[in-house]
Formats: C-alpha cells, structure tokens, sequence
C-alpha cells in the first residue's frame, strides 16, 4: 500500500488541523480535512462589514511563538506589531507604560506614570531576567499556583496588580481573577519579552489562509459537519459514513467519541464589540487598559492605529468584556459605550458584537507539549487542538504537529 493510498482524515480545518495536514504532507500523505464551516480558520477567523477588518474576537500573533516561527512566513503575512506597552486609563486620565528597554520612546511616560511604585518597576525588571532565563520546558515543569498568587508572591503591589496585570493579563486569560495557571503567566510574558504581539495586515485569518495555501496534496471538504468518531468509521451529518485508516481529531472530541462523553471541555467566553469612531484617543499602538472596578470594558484597542488591507472611512475600535455580569444586546452595548464616554472620553457607534461563547478553553496542569504517542486514544485515533495542551496558538500548532507525528510513528515499520 502506498502512501498517497492511506485515508488518513483530519477533522477540523482550523490551525491545529492544518498543521496536521502540513506535517503529513511533508512526509508524502495526501489526508483529507473535514470542516464543518464554510472556512478554515477555526476560532481565528476575520470578517469585512462596512469595509472594516473585524476579527473574532480580539487576538494577537505573539512573533517568538517557536511553533508560528517554524510553519508560518512572517513577511508574507505583514505583520503590523505592537508597541510593548499599554495605555491605561484611570481617573479619567491617561497613563502609557511600556517596556523601554525595547522601545525607548516609552522611558519617559512609563518613568513618570502614576502606575505602580518604583519596587513595583524594578520587579518587572526582576521579572523580566528571571523568564529570560527559564526554558519553556522548566517553566511547564514549575509548580503550578494561581497566576494572581503568583504575582502577590514575587512582591508586587496591590495597585500595580489592579491597574496592570488585572486587565492585561485577564484579555489574555478572558478571566478577571487571574485564576489561570502561573505556568500560562510565565509562558506568555516570557512570550511577550521576547518578541512583538503583531496582526497580520489582512488580520488575524491570514494565518489559517496562508496555512491553506501551502497545503499541495490535501483535501478540504467544507461543510461537512461530523457526527460520531469510531474505529476505522467516520460518520457525517448527512448519514454518509467514510472508512478511515487514521483519525486525527483537531476539534474538541467529547461531542464525537463515545468513551469520551462525560470529558466534556469548560470554556472561557468573551464578547468583543467593535465601534467606529471619529478620532482615535490613544495615539501610539498601544492597547488600552480599564483597571476601573466593576467595569464590564477590558481592554480596547484602535485597531487602526496599525496598517490594514482594507479600512473604512473612521477609526476602528475593538472593545473586550471578559465578564459580562450577564447583560447581553442592546443593555451590553449601551453600557459599554457609557463606560468608554465616562472613563475614556470616547463616543462611538457600534459596527458588529461577537459574543464568543467558545474562545479559549479552561484548562488545569498546562503542558508545553506531549510526545507523539500521547496523542494516541485508540489504535486508529489520535487527538489534537490547544485544548490538549494550553490554549494558545503555539499549542494548537505542536498540537497538530504531535498528532501527525504519532501517525507516522504508528507507519513507521512499513515504510522503511
């Protein structure tokens, strides 16, 4: 039996089954990705409304990625970056901090912003040098601990933690607790240190597009939606049933396998609204903080503030509520746009509202990655997603990657 004879299916076109797809292919198989959407993309997925780009939600690539720095082509995606800061609004007042180490036209703002105390400065520092020098392995080895005990137990201040990390990190955790592990925490500063958070020019779906386009010998067949998983056996919404030799499954499996029934995945959601705007109030590419108690704003960020493809006639702001204290339609966004008159001094009209009840899943014991044979669930079906490992986009990538690997580890014998 030669390769290209094997049908071996992908189920799930986002960027985990991709990679999948991708690392087969390079080992001369041909699969066949199922897709229940009209789209690759998964959950990074970007929509044109009103000449705007409005991804799915508000996400950023993080550039020192190891797994986008193996399988993406950074330069052809135009990746607009960020500045390595944040611009926080409290009090009415606008404070911008930053790394100036990085980019030294942050110095003087970040030196005299009424943000922190000069301990709290000097342990970002501290901060800083200590995950410089922790490998990704050691940091997925430490002790896991809440992110927010974590920081209390490195010695930063109340404030600090309120009017920073709160509000940074909880857009990145979609949480305002900072529940999430401390192992999330050091992985994706250590993330942040180390390269830029940038979006690609067309936004955030070019990277699944480009995924896409580099695949020369897989299938996709879009909206066919999975119904159940079995040995050798996949069976589709329309009734139709495919013989499979491999399975690799790169979407959550719960709903699809049956012994997996009862290991249902918790899900973080978030809403993200987008709002055009007159004029921008935060002039440098920065993300805007809302350390404010009980606000249901986030952060918000011009995404117009960084060169796009396509772009309307204003401003394009993104608002991120991680907690919406259970208002939803006309009440949310009335609300929303309270807040960002009162504490920002901003007046928009709003364009879309994505309320994303999926957006990263809850996950405890984070791993980096798995070796090849853990991916493994039967003899035939193996398992891949973020959701095996961390919940970001380098997991989803090592994911996808790991499970094609345990494929090939299952053929190795006969292809020698």
């Amino acid at each position: 039996m030669d390769k290209q004879d094997y049908k071996i299916h992908i189920v799930g076109a986002g960027v985990s089954g991709l990679i999948a797809a991708t690392v087969l292919e390079q080992n001369g198989f041909s699969p066949i990705i199922l897709e229940a959407t009209e789209r690759a993309g998964g959950r990074v997925k970007t929509d044109i409304i009103n000449g705007y780009q409005l991804d799915q939600g508000f996400q950023v690539l993080l550039t020192a990625y190891p797994a986008a720095q193996k399988y993406l082509n950074f330069k052809s995606l135009e990746l607009q970056r960020f500045l390595p800061g944040a611009a926080i609004f409290k009090n009415k007042k606008q404070h911008i901090i930053g790394d100036p180490l990085r980019d030294i036209s942050l110095i003087f703002s970040t030196l005299f912003a009424n943000i922190g105390t000069v301990s709290d400065k000097l342990k970002i520092l501290q901060l800083n040098t200590k995950l410089k020098n922790k490998s990704l392995s050691e940091i997925f080895a430490t002790k896991e601990q809440s992110t927010l005990a974590y920081l209390k137990n490195f010695g930063f201040s109340a404030d600090m933690i309120r009017d920073f990390f709160k509000p940074f990190f909880g857009g990145i955790f979609l949480e305002d607790q900072l529940e999430t592990s401390s192992r999330m925490f050091e992985f994706v500063y250590k993330m942040f240190g180390e390269g830029d958070a940038a979006v690609p020019k067309g936004g955030m779906e070019e990277i699944p597009k480009q995924l896409v386009r580099q695949l020369q010998n897989t299938s996709i067949q879009y909206n066919t939606a999975v119904t159940s998983i079995n040995e050798k056996e996949i069976l589709l919404a329309n009734g139709t049933k495919l013989e499979s030799d491999f399975t690799i499954v790169a979407t959550e499996p719960s709903q699809l396998i049956r012994n997996l029934k009862n290991q249902a995945t918790e899900w973080r959601s978030c809403d993200t609204l987008y709002f055009e705007t007159d004029n921008r109030k935060i002039n440098k590419k920065l993300i805007g903080l809302l350390p404010e108690t009980n606000s249901l704003i986030n952060n918000i960020f011009y995404l117009t503030s960084l060169e796009t493809k396509l772009s309307g006639a204003k401003e394009l702001l993104s608002v991120t509520v991680v907690n919406n204290q259970r208002l939803s339609g006309k009440a949310l966004v009335e609300q929303i746009q309270k807040e960002l008159k009162e504490f920002c001094g901003i007046s928009g009209t709003l364009i879309k509202h994505y309320s994303l009840h999926k957006s990263l899943p809850k996950l405890s014991q984070l791993q980096y990655e798995v070796p090849p044979s853990e991916t493994r669930l039967t003899e035939t079906i193996y398992l891949a997603g973020d959701l095996q490992l961390n919940g970001s986009l380098n997991a989803a990538m090592l994911s996808g990657e790991n499970a094609a690997l345990g494929v090939l580890e299952n053929l190795e014998g006969l292809f020698k």
